[in-house]
């Protein structure tokens, strides 16, 4: 295939491809067609045929060239298949372009400070896993790495100190940049305001703008209910001190958080006994990363340390 791609990247080739597609041909008539001399002609030939979408047959004084379908069939087909995955419903590039949807309406109405207060968003989910494994899930660094991302980031350092007037610090780096060389691209600061395991939390973020001033202020509350074996979560957001500059990390609320979300109850469902993680005393924590303004995940910030306190 990488050959094949290669062989058609040629205009020159293309060209030959079309003139054989009609019909076979000798090189000195396909020479003239496509107005090139015989030498570079034969070259071109030659590459195609090595990559298979040529084959050729010599006649007496004379090499004929035919084009062989099968492998640009192939070829069209993988692309097909490629295009099918980029516009399934539901998928990556209908969320990219969900968002950016998104993000020019909210430009649009960002016009003065606190455009966006009292704007809210509810999410609801039913999660695998009693109340107790999902407050877990919620609160220790260890597990919200695991969830509480974007899928292009990678968290470079998180805390979240599980009790009233706890420290909460966000903060992610490209999800590619393994040795923590490049730019922070997110960070959000907050506090805990209510922390009642297994029932009850509620906190504010404010995620960073690039100077370092709170874009808004995301007052966040979830509650947890027990389900016969599993747990449904209730998450209220309200926005309030909405900056102008704020319109891109307010597009990207409700596609990123739920996408989060999602990407919990997929952790639950793969292991709802999980044991594996932090006790509730314990202490993890990484370099603060980045943050970032555009996702369409969390608040549009990027940048935590991994510690969580209780």
């Amino acid at each position: 295939m990488d050959a094949l791609l290669a062989a058609l990247a040629d205009p020159a080739r293309r060209r030959l491809v079309s003139l054989l597609a009609e019909r076979p041909r000798p090189v000195g008539v396909l020479a003239q067609l496509a107005d090139a001399r015989q030498p570079q002609t034969t070259k071109h030939l030659q590459t195609l045929e090595r990559a298979g979408v040529v084959t050729s047959r010599r006649t007496g004084q004379r090499r004929v060239y035919a084009l062989r379908p099968g492998p640009l069939r192939d070829l069209a087909a993988a692309l097909g298949r490629l295009a099918d995955t980029a516009e399934q419903a539901g998928g990556a590039q209908a969320t990219y372009d969900r968002y950016g949807l998104s993000l020019r309406t909210e430009r649009l109405a960002a016009r003065e400070p606190g455009w966006a207060d009292g704007r809210s968003f509810t999410f609801h989910r039913s999660l695998t896993g009693r109340p107790e494994l999902v407050w877990r899930h919620l609160t220790e660094a260890a597990l919200l790495t695991r969830w509480w991302r974007p899928e292009d980031l990678r968290v470079s350092a998180l805390v979240f100190e599980a009790r009233p007037g706890g420290a909460i610090v966000q903060e992610y780096r490209d999800a590619e940049d393994t040795d923590s060389t490049g730019p922070v691209v997110g960070r959000a600061e907050g506090a805990v305001v209510e922390a009642r395991p297994g029932e009850r939390l509620s906190y504010r973020l404010s995620p960073l703008l690039p100077d370092g001033r709170p874009a808004f202020t995301a007052h966040v509350e979830m509650a947890l209910r027990p389900t016969g074996p599993g747990t449904d979560l209730d998450v209220h957001w309200r926005m309030a001190d909405s900056t102008v500059e704020s319109a891109d990390f307010v597009a990207g609320i409700e596609i990123g958080f739920g996408q989060s979300l999602d990407k919990l109850a997929a952790t639950l469902a793969a292991d709802p006994h999980d044991t594996d993680s932090t006790s509730p005393d314990s202490t993890d924590s990484t370099s603060p990363d980045s943050t970032d303004s555009t996702s369409p995940d969390s608040t549009g910030t990027d940048s935590t340390d991994t510690r969580s306190a209780k």
